[in-house]
Parts: structure tokens; sequence; C-alpha cells
């Protein structure tokens, strides 16, 4: 109830703000975040627009700095899918997984325990944005040239402010501290050594937050995925294909869609690792009267997982009820 109260105070404030100038309602919105935001500590970021570029821009840090943590993976799939639409890759092209490939994470790690696994590309990318799946993710990255690779891509889209370093592994090795070797192999022995190491992946880690490898402003996340959704980036059958992935998106249900209506489509990605926690996306507005774009980025943060999520539930919801009444008025 008192959510619900809040969302209609807001609402009220933003009728009253519109009808006299329409200017003046994003700073009623940017304060209503950051009062949001005050209990979990460390840094939030949020960049948020209309698809179609018309209206107002919600910018609250959102040019700085936060881990992208998972939501790289929507920067892999373009570079792939832009590899498919040079015929340099096919969809249906299959992919051998080496044993040496796997990182744990939901997916592959945890259901195809065997050595022998090809899968298509297709297959990769639905796993790598459905699931998170790190070792599909992983073997895509290399299918697409290296982490390199996908950042030149994303500088092609105009994106500056966004930059891949390392795959997965990379990723949680460094967090981690791991020595070199598998990463699978590394981990478990890690952990043997160090029983509380997974448990330290759940809260924040200084060195790593400082790091500028593997890291997006809000509105660099924000300016991807509008060059993504409409079409600028690759082929209409390619931004089909990738869209209709994210809209199946079965990772961060608190997050993003966690106070959507009932039926609310929303199109994103999450990203997970120490303080940080993220979700980016698409959402769309009812009677697909407008799309937004949105990008949440946690940084620093040592609060409860669910604190974090519901932080991120409560300004999409304040993000979407603001652009429904600007719409109506």
């Amino acid at each position: 109830m008192k959510h619900g109260l809040r969302r209609w105070q807001l609402a009220l404030m933003l009728c009253v703000m519109s009808s006299l100038q329409t200017v003046f309602a994003a700073p009623v919105l940017e304060a209503e975040i950051a009062r949001l935001t005050a209990p979990i500590g460390g840094k939030v970021g949020v960049a948020a627009w209309q698809l179609d570029g018309k209206g107002e821009r919600i910018m609250v840090n959102a040019g700085e700095r936060f881990p992208m943590a998972s939501t790289f993976k929507i920067a892999v799939a373009g570079a792939i899918l832009a590899s498919v639409d040079a015929g340099r890759l096919q969809l249906d092209q299959l992919v051998a997984v080496q044993p040496n490939d796997i990182v744990p994470s939901d997916g592959i790690a945890s259901l195809a325990i065997h050595p022998g696994i090809s899968l298509s590309v297709h297959n990769l990318l639905e796993l790598m944005l459905t699931l998170s799946d790190n070792t599909a993710t992983d073997v895509l990255t290399r299918l697409a040239g290296g982490p390199q690779a996908v950042t030149a891509w994303v500088r092609k889209q105009g994106v500056e402010e966004q930059r891949i370093d390392r795959d997965t592994a990379g990723i949680l090795r460094e967090f981690f501290n791991l020595p070199p070797g598998p990463f699978n192999e590394a981990l478990q022995e890690a952990v043997k050594q160090d029983p509380q190491l997974e448990e330290r992946g759940n809260h924040p880690n200084a060195a790593f937050d400082k790091d500028v490898r593997d890291t997006s402003t809000p509105a660099a996340m924000g300016q991807l995925l509008t060059k993504i959704f409409n079409q600028q980036a690759l082929s209409v059958s390619s931004t089909k294909v990738l869209i209709d992935i994210m809209q199946r998106c079965h990772t961060g249900a608190g997050r993003l869609p966690g106070r959507m209506p009932a039926g609310t489509v929303i199109a994103h990605k999450t990203g997970t690792i120490g303080g940080t926690v993220n979700d980016v996306g698409v959402m769309t507005l009812p009677d697909g009267k407008s799309q937004i774009v949105i990008a949440v980025f946690i940084k620093e943060s040592d609060k409860p997982m669910e604190q974090r999520e519901r932080v991120i539930a409560e300004i999409a919801r304040s993000v979407r009820d603001y652009f429904l009444l600007a719409e109506a008025s």
C-alpha cells in the first residue's frame, strides 16, 4: 500500500507540473529516484527516454561509469548478429563447446556436464541472453573475434562510453583473484582453499568497482539499446532475433519487470556481480503507445539482493508511469 500511495503522489505531482510546463516534470522524477535509492547506499545510475527520441530524458548519474556485469552480453549478441548479417556466420551454424570453455552459471555448465557439446549460434544466443549463460557467452565472444572486436562493433554504433575488455571467465577470474588455468578447475580449487570465496561474490569489491574495464555509463547503454531497437545497428531480421530473445529473459523478474502491471512487455538483460546489480532494456507502454529505453545500474551497494532489486523495480515503475502520463498530457 505504501508503494502504491507514493506512486499516486508522484503521478499527481507530475500531472500538476506537466499542466504548467512539461520541462519541470523530469526533475520531480529524478528527485523521486534519489529518494528510492538512498536506503541502499552505493551509487545508482539511470538513463531513460522514449525510443523515438521525443520528450524528455531522465538522467541520474547517467555519465558515470558502472561495471556492466552481464549486461555486456547485449554487445556480444550485437557483434555476433552483425557477423550473421555480413555472411561470416549463420544462425544454424553448430559451434563446439570444449570442456575448458565451461564457466559456472545456469545453462550449459549445470545441464550438459559431459564432454561432447555442440550448439547452434542461435541457441548460444538464447542461452546467453535468457539465462545469462557464461559458457555460451565466452564461446560467442571468441566467435565474435574477442572482447576488442565486440568493443569495435559498439564504436561503430557511435557509442563511446562503453567498453568490453574481458570475457566472463576473465572478469570472474580477476574479481575472485583466481590463478591461471582452466577457469572451472581454478575456481573449484580456490573454493576448496577458501569455502567463503563464492559468498564474497555477493559483496562489493573496491578494486573491481574502480576498474574502468568492462564498464558503461547508463547513457551509453541507452544509446546502444536505442540503435539496436530502432533497427539502426543490425538488419531487420537480426534485430527481431535479438529483441525476441531479450523479451524471453528468465533472469531479473524482481528488477525491471518487478512492479509492472501484468502483461507489460519488457525486453531486457540483467547483470550481477559483487556490489553491482543491473537491469537494462526497453519496455512497451500500454496499447503500444510508446517504447521506453531504460538502463538502471547499481554499484558499491552491500544491501541484500532483494532490496537492491526492489529499488530497480520501483525506479522502472516510476519511469513507466512518468512517460505514460506524459503521453496522456
